[in-house]
């Protein structure tokens, strides 16, 4: 995940919900009884980070991300500890965001130059060649 791009966007800590649990997986007495698992939830309907432009494409882009609050949902639980969690899970957030904002480059249309029109032209005849010899002469 480019960091660079989760850097850009600032979601407001007062609007971010974070909630812990138990990782699942391998871990031993450590994965019984300490809560690592970093759930960070985001309202964006409620959001004063975003226009109504930008929420719209929010809502478009991560609409199997987004619960049915409305809430805008990143998990962390691959370190062993809350707090590197917990960092992982906003800067994941953020990364998903950006992302989403990001407007994509408009595709230029160009057209095929005159050599390689010449050039698909003359592999059709030399493919049509070589069917031609395969026929059965009667």
């Amino acid at each position: 995940m480019p960091q660079s791009a989760a850097c850009l966007f600032q979601i407001p800590a007062n609007e971010i919900r974070v909630s812990f649990a138990r990782s699942s997986g391998a871990g031993g007495q450590n994965v019984n009884k300490t809560s690592t698992k970093v759930t960070v939830h985001w309202p964006i309907g409620r959001s004063q980070a975003l226009s109504l432009e930008e929420k719209m494409r929010v809502w478009a882009k991560l609409a199997n991300k987004i619960n049915n609050k409305d809430e805008l949902v990143a998990v962390s639980e691959e370190e062993r500890s809350q707090s590197q969690n917990r960092i992982l899970a906003i800067l994941r957030l953020k990364a998903l965001v950006a992302s989403a904002l990001r407007v994509p480059k408009k595709r230029q249309p160009t057209r095929p130059t005159r050599a390689s029109k010449l050039k698909r032209i003359e592999s059709k005849k030399i493919r049509s060649r070589v069917k031609i010899g395969r026929r059965i002469v009667e």
